[in-house]
């Protein structure tokens, strides 16, 4: 990668060691990635607030990374939502010890290197800038690249407080032109009228993903037969489908038209996936709460929410309403957030449903309009039963806490699975390969067991952050945990906060004491540069399919180039 005379600086630490870290971090992305050089970004946008979401990785990193003192992002740079509403602690419950001052150690070193703590997952709110960006935050992310002028990659936290710091991000993927088209061709033969209507569409796509399929940057469905678009209708649809790692779609008739296409498969969306979606989401027995907003509430989902609940009344702090700062001031002037609170409703600021620590005592069944946080509710992140229904539903369920559907009040709850296709099969004989390692890495030889799977990773609500065992449920090594292993898999997916799940994890010493990736992977690579993790990538043979669950191998990394080693395998 060729740098230029300041980036060199940079690297050089004549301009400290926060911005040395951060441009080594860039580098080691950028020639994974086969990145040329560096470019200038014209926004960044940082995930991994909470201190759920992010754990103790994430206070031990900040604090690691701001030991330096003060320091001045070089590019503007947003963040994500916090853990909780800091002006409403208490109206929600959170029994988590020293909770409120773990998240502000956080916010606090957030702001000393810079950055503004405008604590919302919807940054492209008004946004009218254009040009190259790093986002972190996934639906951010699909949003900004498939409705604004905004170029980014699937950045990981990490990666975009690197760039928010230097001001450069490597060049490559979904910056580039040729890299923006579908992979994937979605047909929608059914209406679609209500924003979950989308959610459950973007959420029902990223499910039938296939790990054999060809998308390196991640799903990119292109959308035929929707007749309606709002702003709503959009935020929902690009949330649900980042899910499952889609950094951008494309819908006929309202987006830009591809260049090309790349398909891998053609997929049908019907009136009886739809309804299928909906039986199996609706709420079976008694909901203890409501969140809506997720992401953060856009001004009209919150004027939509008061004026479902004007003149009603619900036991107080049953529906809780989540919406950035910006857009409670505004829906607070037309006295929606005054109709709502009056309702018996609770408006959080600064926070949003998925990364909020709930008393597991009292809130045992969440029901919600997104499928963003059915996903992460429902996950190892929180363990909570978690229903969807439609905001007027949902609303019906707020004023009547005994309420349960008539039509589902005997059936059966049955628990959906889904397996993941493993294409993995016993190899054997003596293995000798060949890849690649990190640019900021020298030398090292690792001798270990290895744990391969041939399917992706979600990190976050999937992975023990305190064990490092698999939980989830499908998945070809569910159960199997990665402390102290090899650990080789294509990739990460899911949430962009997933490097910070890693970093407790090799902080706490159960993380994995190499990893291998054949994909490339914005997630893994920043925490294994950072704490130095033998990592490596760019094998002249797929390691995932090669490799055995349980084998003995030996990993060398000598001038930039790795030998993997599988031996007397019988």
């Amino acid at each position: 990668m060729k740098l230029t005379p300041e980036q060199e600086r940079i690297l050089e630490g004549k301009e400290g060691t926060t911005k040395q870290k951060a441009i080594r971090l860039l580098i080691d992305l950028g020639e994974a990635a086969r990145a040329e050089r560096l470019v200038p970004v014209v926004s960044a946008h940082v995930s991994g607030v909470s201190p759920l979401t992010g754990g103790d990785g994430l206070i031990q990193f900040l604090k690691d990374l701001t030991a330096e003192g003060k320091s001045e992002t070089a590019v503007e740079t947003t963040l994500n939502a916090a853990g909780c509403d800091r002006t409403k602690f208490e109206e929600m419950g959170i029994t988590v010890k020293d909770y409120v001052e773990k998240q502000q150690t956080i916010l606090d070193a957030y702001e000393s290197l810079g950055i503004n703590l405008t604590l919302s997952c919807t940054p492209y709110d008004n946004l009218n800038i254009e040009g190259n960006a790093s986002w972190a935050e996934s639906n951010a992310v699909c949003f900004a690249n498939s409705y604004t002028k905004l170029k980014t990659n699937r950045e990981s936290g990490l990666s975009a407080i690197a760039t928010a710091i230097c001001g450069f991000t490597p060049e490559y993927g979904l910056l580039f032109d040729e890299n923006r088209i579908p992979n994937l061709k979605v047909t929608v033969n059914c209406e679609l009228s209500e924003p979950v209507d989308y959610s459950i569409l973007g959420d029902w796509i990223g499910k039938q993903i296939q790990p054999k399929w060809k998308i390196e940057y991640g799903p990119i469905p292109l959308i035929f037969g929707i007749k309606s678009l709002n702003s709503e209708c959009r935020k929902a649809l690009t949330a649900a489908a980042a899910n499952y790692g889609c950094p951008m779609l494309f819908v006929d008739g309202f987006t830009e038209k591809p260049n090309s296409m790349d398909l891998n498969a053609e997929l049908v969306f019907t009136t009886s996936d739809l309804e299928k979606r909906y039986s199996e989401l609706a709420p079976k027995e008694t909901v203890d709460l409501i969140t809506i907003g997720c992401p953060q509430a856009s001004y009209e989902e919150v004027h939509r929410t008061a004026e479902l609940v004007n003149g009603k009344q619900m036991p107080k702090g049953r529906l809780w309403l989540f919406t950035s700062s910006d857009n409670f001031d505004k829906a607070n002037e037309k006295g929606f957030i005054k109709m709502v609170e009056d309702a018996g409703g609770l408006v959080l600021r600064e926070t949003c449903p998925e990364v909020v620590h709930y008393n597991h005592s009292k809130v045992k069944h969440i029901l919600t309009n997104s499928m963003k946080a059915e996903h992460y509710l429902k996950s190892g992140l929180n363990s909570i039963n978690t229903s969807v229904m439609k905001l007027a539903d949902c609303i019906e369920h707020a004023i009547n806490p005994k309420l349960i559907s008539q039509k589902l009040k005997k059936s059966k709850d049955k628990k959906i699975v889904k397996h993941l296709i493993s294409e993995k099969s016993v190899q054997k004989g003596d293995l000798i390969i060949n890849g690649k390692g990190l640019k900021s890495q020298s030398e090292w030889v690792v001798e270990g067991e290895a744990l391969v799977t041939d399917v992706p990773i979600t990190f976050l609500g999937f992975v023990n952050r305190n064990t490092g065992v698999i939980e989830e449920e499908g998945h070809p090594i569910n159960g199997k945990t990665m402390a102290n292993k090899i650990l080789i898999f294509p990739k990460g997916s899911g949430s962009t906060v997933a490097p910070y799940v890693l970093l407790g994890l090799f902080y706490n010493g159960n993380g994995p004491i190499a990893i291998i990736n054949t994909d490339l992977d914005q997630q893994t690579i920043p925490a294994c540069s950072l704490l130095g993790i033998p990592y490596a990538h760019s094998f002249n043979d797929n390691p995932c399919q090669t490799v055995n669950n349980g084998d003995k191998i030996r990993l060398k990394l000598n001038n930039g180039n790795v030998k993997l080693e599988a031996l007397n395998r019988a």
